[in-house]
């Protein structure tokens, strides 16, 4: 007989009504569970949790270790695939495609950043971005890639001849090289020095401003709150708190638990 690990239910919040205007959705989850199964053990990471991103949105996604931010994204992303829910992007039923059309979705839309840089250590910085060019339908230029993320004169370096904020921008600057309609981050100031989360963050905000949508994972609640236009809240693989960053910044449970 399976069992279940058994996680404590959370207070989940009515959800405020968000209108955003002269936008339509890129991405819509709706009910998305997901549960690992582990030998005779299932793992509920996910647990019924709906979110949108429109179009031209930064959108902050909170939580902490544990509570499914990295599943949603994987989802999200087209890395992983639901036990239950629907994921849509614009009119395409994610949880419906096969392998090869979920491949095209990340490959012509997708832009994602991992906590670990993943760079080729053989490679400059120039070489780890045009990479992309193998693969992707319309890249961008790669010094133009290294250069919304502030690394053209650092083009000829070696990842190992890079900081650990250096390496988080490469890897942002390849991201950027598909031209993708979303950008997903996952952690992208973990482990790094303030002034260099400082960078990071400016190089996020610079970039939404110029048009590209995203959702940010990020531990530094107050900052990422700073530059977002909305939020959600996940505790135990539930939707706990969604709303503006203005609502969130004055909850009490986000004040509590994550700008203390």
């Amino acid at each position: 007989m399976n069992q279940s690990v058994v996680i404590s239910q959370p207070v989940v919040r009515e959800k405020e009504e968000v209108v955003v205007n002269d936008n339509h959705w890129v991405i819509q989850a709706e009910d998305l569970t997901k549960v690992y199964k582990m030998g005779e053990v299932e793992v509920h990471a996910l647990r019924g949790v709906d979110l949108e991103v429109a179009a031209g949105e930064l959108i902050v996604l909170l939580g902490a270790s544990g509570s499914g931010k990295s599943t949603l994204l994987n989802i999200l992303g087209g890395l992983d695939t639901p036990t239950a829910g629907e994921v849509r992007f614009e009119d395409h039923d994610l949880t419906a495609a096969d392998e090869t059309e979920l491949t095209r979705y990340r490959r012509e839309h997708v832009g994602f950043v991992f906590q670990f840089y993943n760079l080729i250590p053989s490679l400059t910085a120039l070489e780890n971005v045009a990479l992309v060019t193998e693969i992707a339908a319309h890249p961008m230029e790669p010094l133009e890639a290294l250069g919304r993320v502030g690394l053209a004169d650092r083009r000829d370096h070696f990842p190992s001849q890079l900081s650990g904020g250096e390496q988080q921008m490469l890897a942002i600057g390849r991201a950027l090289m598909s031209r993708p309609s979303i950008l997903l981050l996952d952690e992208p100031s973990m482990g790094l020095s303030p002034v260099l989360v400082e960078a990071i963050f400016q190089i996020i905000q610079d970039i939404h401003e110029q048009g590209t949508t995203i959702l940010l994972v990020e531990q530094n609640a107050r900052r990422a709150l700073g530059i977002a236009g909305r939020g959600y809240v996940l505790e135990v693989g539930r939707l706990r708190l969604a709303g503006s960053r203005d609502r969130l910044l004055d909850d009490p449970y986000v004040q509590g638990g994550f700008l203390r």
